[in-house]
Order: C-alpha cells, then sequence, then structure tokens
C-alpha cells in the first residue's frame, strides 16, 4: 500500500482532470444502477398494466440512456487516462534526472541497457497500473456500490446471499495478485538484460560483423528472450487462472439465490418481476467486480514494477553539493593531489598521490594500462570522491565546491570521443550553450576543423548522427578539442586528446593545443610518449602509486620505469 500510494503522489497536480473523471464515472455508475433498479417497475408496467405509452418509448428511452453513458464513459476514459500519462510523464523524468545525479560508479556497475529498460520498460509498467486501478476504482467502484445497493433495497436476504459470495473472491485474487507482482519483478529484470544486448550489438556492430558473431549474438539474444518466456508464462498462467476461479466461486453465489429467489417466487412472496429485477442487478454487479478483483493483478504488477523505479528515485547520489560551499568565480587554475588514496569497492586503486600543476605548466601523467592514471584525471572533476587525502583547486577542497562552480573549471578531452546526435554547431557547443556562431567557427578553426565542417551538406548546422557516427575518428577528435577550446576554462584535462589523429592533424591540433595551453594548468594523459617530451613534468604512476617525477631528460638519466616505457617505443 505504501508503494501504491506514493505512485498516486504523482497524481495531486492532475486533480481536475481525476475530478471530471470521477463525475463522469458516477454518471456511468448511476446509469448502470438506475438500469437495474428500473427493470422492475418497467416490466410490470408493460407486461402486468399493458402500458402501451410506455412499450412504445422505451427503445428511445434505452437509446438516450446508452448515448449518455457511452459520453460518460468517453469523458471518464480519457481524463483518467491522460491524468494517468501526465503523471507517469512526471515519473519518467523523475527516473532520467535521478540518473543524471548519479556518480559514475554507478554507471560502471549497471549496464547502460539496464538502466535503459527501468526508464522504459519499468516505468511503462507502472503506467498500465495507475491507469487500470484509477479507472477501475472510480467507475467499477461506483457501479459496484449502486449495484449493492439495488439487490439489498430490492431484498436484503437475497443480497446477503450474493454479498456473503464476494469476500470469498478475495482470497484467490490475493494469492495470484502476489505471485503476479513478483513475477513482473523478475520479468522487468530479464526484459532490462533483453536492452543491454540490443544495446551493446546495435552500437557495436561494426566489431559483431568484423568478427562474424552474427549468429552467437542471435544465440544469445534467443537464450535471453526465452527466460522472458517463462516469466511471462507463469504470468499468464496466474492471469488466465483468476478468471476461471473467480466464476467458480460468483456462480456459488448466482446457484443459491436461483434456488432461495425461485422458492420465494412459487411461493408467491415475491413477483417474477421483482426476482427478475434482482437477477439483472446482481449478474451487472458481478462484472464490475470481475474487474476490480481483476485490476487487483494489474496493481500488482505495477508495484513490483514501481519498487524497481523508486530503487533508484531513493538512490542517494555518491557526489552532491556540499551543505555551506565555497564561492569560487573564476579558478586561477591551481591544482593539487595531495596524499590522495581512492578504493573502488574493496580494491585499492590509488595510494598517497601528490602532485601539483601551477597556472600554466603542463603535468603528463604516464604508465602502463592500469596503473591509475584515468583515476587521478576522474578525481579533479569529482567523477569520484577520494577515499583519503583530497584534491584542491586553488587551495579549495573541491569537496567544499558547489559542482557547477567546479566544472566550470574544467575543460576535458576524453580518449573516448563523445558526440552526441545533434548539429556539429551544437556539440561544439556543450561547454557554453549561449556560445554566438562567431565564437563556435573560431574555436573550430583553432582546432582546425572549421575547413571539413564546411565541406558538410549543412556546414555548421549538420547532423552527425548517433556518437558522430558519420565523421571519421580525426574529425570526432577534432570537434571535440574545438568543444574544449569554445569552453575557455582554467583547468584542461586531456586524455590522450590526439589518439585518433592521423600525423598531419596531430601536427595541426598540436599547434593549436600548445596556443589553448598558454597560462592555463593542463593535465595530460599520454600513451604516446612523444606527445609529452616537452612537459614541464612528468608524473610516472604505476600500481596506482606516483613511482617517478622530472622532466623528459631527467627520468631517462634516472633509468628507471619511465626509460623502460620509452625505450620500448623509441627503439626503432
Amino acid at each position: 500500500m505504501e508503494t501504491f500510494k506514493r505512485i498516486l503522489q504523482y497524481s495531486k497536480p492532475y486533480w481536475g482532470r481525476i475530478v471530471i473523471s470521477m463525475v463522469a464515472s458516477l454518471c456511468v455508475g448511476g446509469t448502470d444502477a438506475a438500469i437495474a433498479w428500473m427493470v422492475e417497475p418497467l416490466l410490470k408496467k408493460i407486461f402486468a398494466d399493458k402500458d402501451m405509452t410506455i412499450f412504445i418509448f422505451l427503445p428511445v428511452a434505452v437509446m438516450v440512456v446508452f448515448i449518455f453513458r457511452g459520453v460518460a464513459r468517453f469523458i471518464q476514459g480519457y481524463y483518467i487516462s491522460t491524468a494517468g500519462q501526465l503523471a507517469i510523464q512526471d515519473i519518467r523524468n523523475e527516473v532520467y534526472r535521478k540518473h543524471m545525479e548519479l556518480s559514475l560508479r554507478y554507471f560502471t556497475v549497471n549496464p547502460a541497457g539496464v538502466l535503459m529498460s527501468r526508464v522504459m520498460s519499468d516505468v511503462g509498467q507502472m503506467q498500465s497500473g495507475v491507469a487500470n486501478v484509477v479507472t477501475g476504482l472510480l467507475r467499477d467502484g461506483v457501479t459496484a456500490i449502486g449495484l449493492l445497493g439495488v439487490i439489498f433495497y430490492r431484498n436484503w436476504q437475497l443480497a446477503l446471499i450474493t454479498f456473503i459470495v464476494l469476500p470469498l473472491t478475495a482470497l484467490p485474487a490475493q494469492k495470484i495478485g502476489k505471485r503476479m507482482k513478483n513475477l513482473a519483478k523478475q520479468s522487468l529484470g530479464q526484459m532490462g538484460e533483453i536492452t543491454s544486448i540490443l544495446q551493446e550489438t546495435f552500437t557495436g556492430v561494426k566489431v559483431v560483423k568484423a568478427f562474424r558473431l552474427e549468429q552467437s549474438s542471435v544465440e544469445k539474444f534467443s537464450r535471453t528472450n526465452l527466460g522472458l518466456y517463462h516469466f511471462l508464462r507463469k504470468s499468464i498462467k496466474y492471469e488466465s487462472l483468476h478468471t476461471p476461479i473467480m466464476e467458480i466461486i460468483t456462480s456459488l453465489g448466482v446457484a443459491g439465490v436461483i434456488w432461495f429467489g425461485g422458492s420465494q417466487v412459487m411461493s408467491g412472496r415475491m413477483s417474477a418481476s421483482e426476482f427478475f429485477s434482482f437477477l439483472t442487478a446482481m449478474v451487472m454487479l458481478y462484472g464490475p467486480v470481475k474487474k476490480l478483483l481483476s485490476s487487483y493483478n494489474t496493481v500488482q504488477q505495477a508495484v513490483g514494477a514501481a519498487e524497481r523505479v523508486f530503487e533508484v528515485i531513493d538512490r542517494k547520489a555518491e557526489i552532491e553539493d556540499p551543505a555551506d560551499p565555497l564561492e569560487m568565480g573564476t579558478a586561477r587554475g591551481d591544482v593539487e593531489l595531495r596524499n590522495v588514496s581512492f578504493r573502488y569497492d574493496d580494491e585499492e586503486v590509488l595510494r598517497n598521490v601528490s602532485l601539483s600543476a601551477t597556472r600554466g605548466e603542463v603535468v603528463a601523467l604516464v604508465g602502463p594500462s592500469g596503473a591509475g592514471k584515468t583515476t587521478v584525471m576522474s578525481l579533479i572533476p569529482r567523477f569520484y570522491d577520494v577515499t583519503g587525502g583530497a584534491v584542491l583547486i586553488d587551495g579549495s577542497d573541491v569537496r567544499r565546491l558547489r559542482l557547477d562552480d567546479l566544472l566550470r573549471q574544467i575543460a576535458l578531452v576524453d580518449q573516448e570521443t563523445i558526440l552526441f546526435n545533434d548539429t556539429i554547431a551544437n556539440n561544439i557547443r556543450l561547454g557554453r550553450s549561449d556560445a554566438p556562431m562567431e565564437d563556435v567557427i573560431q574555436a573550430a578553426r583553432a582546432a582546425f576543423a572549421h575547413d571539413f565542417i564546411m565541406e558538410m551538406p549543412d556546414g555548421y548546422e549538420t547532423s552527425i548522427g548517433d556518437r558522430g557516427v558519420r565523421l571519421s575518428g580525426g574529425q570526432r577528435q577534432r570537434l571535440c578539442i574545438a568543444r574544449a577550446i569554445l569552453k575557455n576554462a582554467p583547468i584542461l584535462l586531456l586524455d590522450e586528446a590526439t589518439s585518433a589523429l592521423d600525423t598531419e592533424s596531430e601536427h595541426m591540433v598540436q599547434q593549436a593545443l600548445a596556443n589553448l595551453m598558454k597560462n592555463r594548468t593542463t593535465l595530460v594523459i599520454a600513451h604516446r610518449l612523444s606527445t609529452v617530451l616537452h612537459a614541464d613534468r612528468i608524473v610516472v604512476i604505476d600500481k596506482g602509486e606516483m613511482v617517478e617525477v622530472g622532466t623528459n631528460d631527467e627520468l631517462l638519466v634516472r633509468g628507471g620505469l619511465y626509460r623502460k616505457l620509452y625505450d620500448m617505443q623509441f627503439s626503432a
């Protein structure tokens, strides 16, 4: 109930639509009750009193009543469904917003496909549940109450027989609903696995085809899809059991009413028209009751999905703004890591790393793969928080700064070129969404990207496709560099920013980066040592520890790990 109440909280902003739907539901339910009520007097007037006027106008009255009922049902269904859609839209926005607030750690643990499934499939399952239950409670609930009133008024003894049977239907409904809830959670988890496979194979289709993995990918998808079928099959089984069980139980009530009511008619204590009116109301009553019980299964499925969704919404963000943040305008750009340690779960990634870089300096991080270079770089913008020591900018601990203030000081060019399915201009503007076109073009020129942009069909307004698929690797990298140039931040983080460039493009971009680095603090992760030979300081990291610091010449003389890496790359 707590979960369900929480779902309904999202409907509060749309109470106006719900009120309109409730009024229309009263009309629908009232019409059903009125029809059952009018059966007895109409039959008496027509067949006993031979009233031809009523007989002539009855067909017209039936048409009018059902037109009124149909309009009311349309209004009820339309307004409650749109209110549910708007509420679900708010929930989906909330889930996506919460995902965006969570740290990188969360995204490294959970596959992208699973996260996509939470936003789409899980929330979609909630949507059907909310729409069904609110519709059922309003329309079928009002109808059932009205019809109960009619049958108790007509004959309280027969009504008791009918009413005694109704609670018996609740027990199997509850047990089936609980199973449906658990199966809903399991099937949604399996749906996340399917979405993950789709996301991996579609984005990595080039690798799939290069290694002829089509058949194995299809087989993996089929196995996972079969697992989903097993969960859905159980859900179908319980859902299919529900209606027969309800009908068997309600048939006991119908049989009891027919036996007892028929006895009263034959003994003269009840007229045939009264008995027929009662039977009409009773049969009409079982319809909405059965729908209400059926809605319970849907509600349980929605609650199962909601529990998965609220797990995300309730998850506490690891990286948050401090309660009393320090104010920071434009930073000078001095960066210091002071005795920094970092653990990833049980794995110690960094141990007592201390380094500094001042305005105008270029500090390069080198070392074997897995040494911890990228982790060092990720701690500066607080993608992760240190587990020991501190990261300082201009002497202030980054944990004391607002994230907006912190990230405004930093421009990042990553080895993985991340571009979005948008225009070239908007991809360059990511760091400054309000930048005028003149500044965008200037940044592109500085990154030696302007010429190839102007060769595109629509120039800067050309859409580059998903992840920039329409561009070469070098072109994508130059757009990322243009983005960093446009942001004009005092601190630059470059993760092998020229790795995807050919020799000619690399030369041009190195010149652009050299101009960009002036009077800025630059930290570079270098896999190719040729790109950092002239760095002010080279920091060598191995197995999470800082093992050497110096210039290229100083480190070569020492003959340590840097010399070994240097010889491996330049031996030819």
